[in-house]
């Protein structure tokens, strides 16, 4: 496989970071990832970010983050769950990699992410978890699904079984890809 770039899209708690972790190694790639980018870029936690600056705000910064990191030659980036949402995004994402969705159940989010207090959108004391995590997945899994050249399903999971299978499949997908 060239070096081309992996990015990683998903929802919370769907492994990006932990798969792309060790994607990255097998894969003699760099890794990134764009929220603990902007928390070091700033010096601020994402959950700081989002209460002084609101979501525009941390859209505005992840945006910025996402157009630095995706132009960087062969790596691996972990992006944030709505990383999706601004179609300028989208359009970087699709441009400058190869995109793997990695999929998975909102029961499999709440397990991952319930004892996470890095997780703003589920930090509301008013807001249902598991109501807060479908309304999101019916929100950006159509966004996941337009931008991803590859889905990979993850609840449930080893991390081994799930990156064997992106290998796999960024194997398949380089063998028969488009030319580039």
């Amino acid at each position: 496989m060239a070096r081309r770039s992996v990015f990683l899209v998903g929802p919370m708690g769907a492994g990006k970071t932990t798969v792309g972790r060790r994607l990255a190694q097998s894969l003699g790639l760099d890794f990134f990832d764009s929220d603990e980018e902007i928390e070091r870029r700033t010096g601020a936690t994402i959950s700081i970010i989002f209460e002084i600056e609101g979501e525009v705000g941390f859209r505005k910064r992840e945006h910025k983050v996402l157009q630095d990191l995706t132009a960087l030659p062969g790596i691996v980036l972990a992006t944030g769950g709505g990383a999706v949402l601004m179609p300028e995004n989208r359009e970087l994402l699709r441009a400058r990699g190869t995109v793997v969705y990695l999929k998975t159940s909102v029961a499999e989010q709440l397990r991952r992410t319930r004892s996470s207090v890095h997780r703003p959108l589920l930090q509301d004391a008013d807001t249902d978890p598991e109501a807060r995590l479908l309304e999101l997945t019916q929100e950006r899994e159509p966004l996941y699904d337009s931008v991803a050249d590859i889905v990979v399903e993850s609840p449930g999971r080893k991390v081994g079984a799930t990156v064997k299978d992106v290998l796999d499949r960024l194997t398949d997908a380089h063998s028969t890809s488009r030319p580039g």
